[in-house]
């Protein structure tokens, strides 16, 4: 079982930045891709950004421009560092590795975006 773990969550100015880290228990070269979502209250979960294995990157239109999917495998986190914020995207985000047919989550962590 692996097990992910977020941080870097909390409350942030609309406008302002904050950086997400995902860290796998485990060899994070092993997975073909991590994505990050986010779900606001009352939402659907909604995909934010993806990054393959072999360092493909897409984005959410929303969010182009402004985030930025990054890794570091030495440290086996997954980054994502999320620039002028809006109130819109506060949500709980969590993070998904995806190995062959198997797919683990991270538990989630709150970010609060204030007008």
């Amino acid at each position: 079982q692996v097990q992910l773990v977020e941080s870097g969550g909390g409350l942030v100015q609309a406008g302002g930045s904050l950086i997400l880290s995902c860290a796998a228990f485990d060899d994070i070269s092993r997975f073909q891709s991590i994505c990050w979502y986010r779900q606001a209250s009352g939402n659907e979960r909604a995909w934010v950004a993806t990054m393959s294995s072999g360092g493909t990157i897409d984005y959410a239109s929303s969010v182009k421009g402004r985030f930025a999917i990054s890794r570091d495998n030495a440290k086996n986190t997954v980054y994502l560092p999320m620039n002028s914020q809006k109130p819109e995207e506060t949500a709980v985000y969590c993070c998904r590795a995806v190995e062959v047919t198997n797919i683990y989550w991270g538990q989630g962590i709150q970010v609060t975006v204030s007008s």
